[in-house]
């Protein structure tokens, strides 16, 4: 989840029927940027209504990774991206490597999920380019999406409340018209982030077209992410700040130090274009700043560093670059239009009774932020099982990062007791202390999760040996290098 981080539904049976036939079109060789071999591209014509099949229509587009064993296994790997708004399809190369000793003998599958992509996207304007304060000021930000909403609702599966239409629920119901196409009886499903989420919930409404679950840094469907981000995010910091209470004892006055001291005036190099900037640094800024580079332990590394040349030298520009840093990769960009339309209809209706305290730090900013967005944008409905997580029918791992700022260990502990309840041995939570938003990329975690989805039985897949996983440390902090002069080098 980049910062993002987001009742109509009937029997899942009649909503197949009122959906009507699939209607595939046929696979054709394509390639993508970033991955050498020849692929498989398609696209399913979906309702963007389901309950009006003969009613606007639109286009989901999927690519296959064939495997490269002729005598393939008949269960495919969906992979389901995060957000919500990531495009499974430009994910591929990033985590293709992740999956490739699976890749031997099973296809993988990527979907871009309605809103997402190339399947009837609900894109903003980049605003990478745009001067800092302007990417992170709120006021800013509630301008361009209102001007985002304005012109998404112009588009033909926007119009008269089409982005009521964007649910996961409704999502799901697309991804299993896709596995019916393809002729995949069962999918082991990846999911991370968001796709936690996307993935629960295609296993309650279709749990016996699911052979194994991997989920790793879990989105509950009872989230209420504007009030957890804030809990979370906070965790995070009070947990950067004791883990290097020895060797940067200063830290936490530097903190604090650093909050008392704003507002304040600053000159700040773009990250990307170079060019200086000069604007006002506020309490949300530099929380905003903040909070992204925790997502991954390797740039958290860098923000005590950089939060000591803020607060005791006046330079910004550390924190402002690690901010920009996480989200630059443009296989992580949202379509926020598929944002906000999930999180509106999801989480933002529970946010009332949600018993998360705010951070001590972040506060409301996150709740206030998206209040707003929602007071105008066209929520869908969201059936009241939604929020429920059946006992698992199939094996499922789940995997959570100790220091993750958005889905930490919490969410994943509750998860899996749902999950394995009057079956156990179905469930195997994984905790990694260390790791940040996402455990599947570290080294030897790829060979666990091949040995979870390859194993023969159901009774072999788990429990999981993760040592290796478990035992990794957290990066040491960063130390400035000094100029002969003492001072520290630019």
């Amino acid at each position: 989840m980049r910062e993002p981080w987001q009742r109509l539904l009937l029997l899942p049976a009649l909503l197949l029927v009122l959906g009507g036939a699939a209607q595939a079109a046929p696979l054709e060789p394509c390639r993508i940027a970033g991955i050498p071999n020849e692929l498989r591209c398609g696209s399913l014509q979906r309702p963007l209504d389901p309950a009006r099949p003969d009613g606007v229509k639109i286009d989901i587009h999927y690519v296959v990774v064939p495997a490269m064993a002729r005598n393939k296994q008949p269960d495919a790997v969906l992979m389901l991206a995060g957000g919500p708004g990531q495009s499974a399809i430009k994910l591929a190369p990033r985590v293709l490597s992740r999956l490739s000793r699976l890749h031997n003998r099973r296809d993988l599958v990527f979907i871009d999920q309605r809103g997402t992509g190339q399947s009837a996207p609900l894109n903003c304007p980049d605003d990478s380019q745009l001067p800092i304060t302007e990417q992170l000021d709120s006021a800013a930000q509630l301008r361009r999406l209102d001007a985002c909403r304005a012109a998404l609702e112009k588009l033909p599966y926007g119009k008269d409340g089409g982005l009521r239409f964007f649910t996961t629920s409704i999502a799901m119901q697309d991804l299993d018209a896709v596995r019916e196409a393809l002729g995949v009886p069962q999918w082991n499903l990846v999911g991370g982030s968001y796709g936690t989420r996307a993935a629960l919930e295609y296993l309650r409404q279709f749990p016996t077209k699911v052979r194994r679950t991997l989920i790793d840094g879990v989105a509950p469907p009872d989230m209420a992410l504007p009030a957890s981000f804030s809990t979370d995010g906070q965790a995070a910091l009070d947990k950067l700040i004791a883990a290097n209470a020895k060797t940067q004892p200063q830290l936490r006055a530097d903190w604090q130090q650093l909050l008392a001291s704003l507002p304040r005036e600053v000159t700040v190099a773009h990250p990307l274009t170079g060019q200086p900037e000069r604007f006002t640094v506020t309490r949300e800024l530099l929380l905003r700043a903040v909070r992204a580079p925790l997502y991954q332990p390797s740039l958290a590394a860098a923000l005590p560093a950089a939060i000591h040349a803020a607060a005791a030298d006046g330079n910004f520009t550390g924190l402002f670059g690690l901010g920009n840093a996480f989200g630059s990769n443009p296989s992580l960009r949202l379509a926020m239009g598929m944002h906000y339309s999930v999180i509106c209809a999801e989480d933002m209706p529970r946010l009332a009774d949600s018993q998360d305290a705010p951070g001590a730090d972040f506060q409301a900013l996150d709740a206030r932020m998206y209040g707003q967005v929602c007071k105008t944008w066209p929520r869908g409905d969201v059936p009241a099982d939604f929020y429920t997580i059946p006992p698992a029918p199939s094996p499922v791992l789940v995997m959570s990062g100790g220091a993750d700022p958005v889905t930490p260990t919490r969410h994943g502990e509750r998860v899996a007791r749902a999950l394995a309840a009057g079956h156990p041995e179905r469930v195997q939570h994984l905790v990694v202390p260390e790791a940040g938003h996402g455990v599947m990329s570290l080294g030897c975690v790829r060979d666990l999760m091949f040995r979870f989805i390859d194993a023969k039985t159901d009774a072999a897949a788990l429990p999981q040996e993760a040592a290796c996983a478990t035992r990794i440390p957290r990066p040491p902090a960063f130390q400035p290098v000094q100029s002969p002069r003492g001072g520290a080098a630019q």
